[in-house]
This record gives structure tokens, C-alpha cells and sequence, in this order.
């Protein structure tokens, strides 16, 4: 039985049209990494009209919400992310992007509506002690130098501080309303790779006085596929996907140079670095083995996102309190893709939750996305529950 004194979905009723207008107003504005002026300051206008203790312009657009209650000194911080990206919308929603070209496509759109509600249901009620830090984050698609990067180079948890930060986002193919959660490696590193093939260029009908980056260029592609398979231990898991391979414009040209580009996976730093030593090798071995050279750009990523034991405990805990324990996954199988969110993880305790968006849904990064809005209410009361039990006033 979930216990009243805490927020119940069901309190979040009347606020359901408003959470929805909210929503769709800032999928109809979507703005890029770095660009989220407008939605900043929407997201800064409507916190202070509830009264919270605003700051803007944190690490770049991002925003922070303060609320104070009671005595205690404990502090609790949790975070949505507010960047669109650059695809093309293909909905036919009546809310559509009116921006071609930019789209909420990866749900972010409603992760923000979602701790709106929840700032504005922890404004009312006020039924915690401590204090609650919302940070709305810009750039979580920008792939390096992103928006948790910039806040935290901005003294984000020295200026607002957090003894456990949580974070949330929506998961196409699990059913609305469901929610996983996996303490340790949850989601994957992720580097990129680019690599130039310096051959010798030449005629097509004369290949013996050339040297073919195309054909060691296909080598190194083939090539690389042994190194998840014989390099990584099978308990583990990573992945090497080359995703763009150019070179030549003309059929009897055999051209000068090539330019692979490949994106790693990993979850765990010991694998992370056994993927970058190994691709170096099997491409400097492979080129040289054809008498060509290549140029290797190693470019960091995001880290593994590891939720900790404790944090990711007490939010499943909090979320089979809301929607009862058949509506949560847990171990939730670890996820492919990456998040930002893993550099708050490095410095500060808490757990980043998965929120079902929708069984036979389109799926992130996808032009038919869209986010669920029977989602907003389940998510704006699993927030305010988490921050009231996290800063549970002592029992009178």
C-alpha cells in the first residue's frame, strides 16, 4: 500500500491539461544543443512564477531551481535535459515543429514538462525538509563538450549543492508508465572514431602502381570485426560499428585517400581502453600491410553512465510506492546508447531511471517519435515522491 502521506499520481490530475500544454508548446519550439535560449527561458519564467530561486545561464542555457523548506540541510538535485534534434518532423501532429529541420525527437520535450510539473507540485505542498535543486540541462545531444560537461565546469554542484542527483528518460518499446532500473553500468561509453587511409592514387587499369585506400580501407573494416570477437571477454559487451566509409569519385580513379568513421561502445573503462588499443593496431597493421598509412582520431565520448547501489534502490523503491511492483523492471537490461548524465554520476551518488514510453512506439531519433503524454503525470509524481521521501520531514 503506498503511503498517502507522499504524492500519488492521482494528486497530479488537475494539473494533466496544463502538463500537456506545456509540452506541446516546447515540441512546437524545439531548439538545438547549445541554441535553448527560448525553452530556458520558458522553463526560468514558470519556476519563478512558482517561487523558486532561479539562476540562468548555468554552464551556457541551463537553468536551476532552488526550494527550500524547513530546517534540514540536506539537498537532493534532479535533472531534465531541453535540447531537440536535427531532424526533420514526419508526425502530422497538430504541435508539430513549426522549426524545419529541428525536432524533439528523443522525448526531451517531455522530460522537462515532466519536473515542471513536478517543480510546480513541490511549490504547492511544500512537504519535505531540506532543499531540492531542478536543474534543466542544455546539450545532452551534443556528444562531447556537452551540457552536464559545461554546468559542472560552471561549479554546478559547488554552487548548488546535491547529496544525490537522479535523472529520467523515456524508453519507446516498454509500456507506458513502466519503470526499470539497474545499479552499476546501465548505459555504454561511446567514442568515435575517424580514420584516414593515405594510399597512393593512380589509374584504375594500372592498380600495381598505386596503392588502393579502398582496399585497405575494406580490410580494416573486415578487420576490426575480430576485435569484439577475440579481444573482449565474452561476460562483457561492446560494439564497433563503422557508419561511413568515403573515398574516390570516379570508377577509373583509384583515389588518393579514404575516411572511415566508426562509433565504439563499451561498459567498463578496462574495455573502453582494450577497444581504443586494439583499433589503433588492427588499422596501423592493416594499412601498413599494403604499403599505406593512416591518420587515427580517437575522440572520447560520453563515459559509462554507473547507477550507485543505494540511490538506484531507493528510487525503484519510490516507484513501486506509485505504480505497484509489476510495473517495474529491474535489473533493467543494460542500454547501448549514452548519456551525459553519466559525468553528475562521477561526482555525486544517485541513479538515471528509464520510463516506458509506449509498447510498438517509434523509437528515439526517430522523425515519427513522439513522447507519451500519459506519462506526464506518472513522471511529475515519481519526482515529487522521490524528493518528498528523499527530504522526509522527521515524524512530528
Amino acid at each position: 500500500m503506498s503511503d498517502s502521506r507522499y504524492c500519488q499520481i492521482e494528486d497530479l490530475a488537475d494539473a494533466r491539461a496544463q502538463l500537456d500544454e506545456i509540452r506541446h508548446h516546447i515540441h512546437q519550439h524545439p531548439e538545438l544543443s547549445y541554441e535553448e535560449a527560448d525553452t530556458a527561458r520558458f522553463v526560468a519564467d514558470k519556476l519563478q512564477s512558482w517561487g523558486y530561486e532561479v539562476t540562468r545561464n548555468v554552464g551556457g542555457h541551463g537553468v536551476v531551481a532552488a526550494l527550500k523548506s524547513g530546517t534540514s540541510t540536506r539537498t537532493v538535485g534532479v535533472r531534465a535535459d531541453m535540447d531537440a534534434l536535427p531532424i526533420h518532423e514526419q508526425t502530422g501532429l497538430d504541435y508539430a515543429s513549426v522549426h524545419d529541420g529541428k525536432m524533439h525527437a528523443c522525448g526531451h520535450d517531455g522530460h522537462t514538462t515532466v519536473l515542471l510539473g513536478a517543480a510546480q507540485q513541490l511549490a504547492k505542498t511544500r512537504n519535505f525538509d531540506g532543499t531540492v535543486h531542478l536543474i534543466f540541462q542544455p546539450a545532452e545531444e551534443a556528444g562531447s563538450d556537452s551540457g552536464a560537461v559545461r554546468m559542472l565546469a560552471d561549479g554546478l554542484f559547488e554552487r548548488f549543492p546535491c547529496d544525490a542527483i537522479f535523472g529520467l528518460h523515456n524508453h519507446p518499446g516498454v509500456a507506458v508508465g513502466t519503470f526499470g532500473f539497474r545499479s552499476g553500468a546501465l548505459m555504454a561509453a561511446c567514442d568515435t572514431v575517424k580514420v584516414r587511409v593515405n594510399g597512393r592514387g593512380g589509374h584504375a587499369a594500372r592498380p600495381h602502381l598505386a596503392v588502393d585506400p579502398v582496399v585497405v580501407g575494406s580490410s580494416i573494416v573486415m578487420a576490426l570485426q575480430s576485435v569484439v570477437a577475440r579481444n573482449v571477454d565474452p561476460n562483457e559487451a561492446a560494439v564497433i560499428t563503422v557508419g561511413s566509409f568515403h573515398s574516390g569519385h570516379a570508377a577509373n580513379v583509384i583515389p588518393e585517400s579514404a575516411v572511415l568513421e566508426m562509433s565504439v561502445r563499451s561498459f567498463s573503462p578496462t574495455v573502453r581502453e582494450t577497444l581504443e588499443a586494439r583499433i589503433r593496431a588492427v588499422v596501423n597493421a592493416q594499412a601498413q600491410s599494403y604499403g599505406a598509412t593512416a591518420d587515427i582520431d580517437f575522440i572520447r565520448g560520453y563515459p559509462v553512465l554507473v547507477n550507485s547501489e543505494a540511490e538506484t534502490a531507493f528510487a525503484r523503491e519510490i516507484a513501486e510506492e506509485l505504480v505497484g511492483p509489476d510495473r517495474v523492471i529491474a535489473p533493467f537490461p543494460p542500454i547501448a546508447g549514452s548519456e551525459d548524465f553519466a559525468y553528475y554520476l562521477q561526482q555525486r551518488p544517485g541513479c538515471f531511471v528509464r520510463l516506458g514510453n509506449g509498447e510498438g512506439q517509434p523509437m528515439l531519433h526517430n522523425p515519427r517519435y513522439d513522447f507519451n503524454d500519459d506519462n506526464l503525470t506518472i513522471g511529475a509524481a515519481f519526482w515529487t515522491r522521490l524528493v518528498e521521501r528523499y527530504l522526509a520531514k522527521a515524524p512530528a
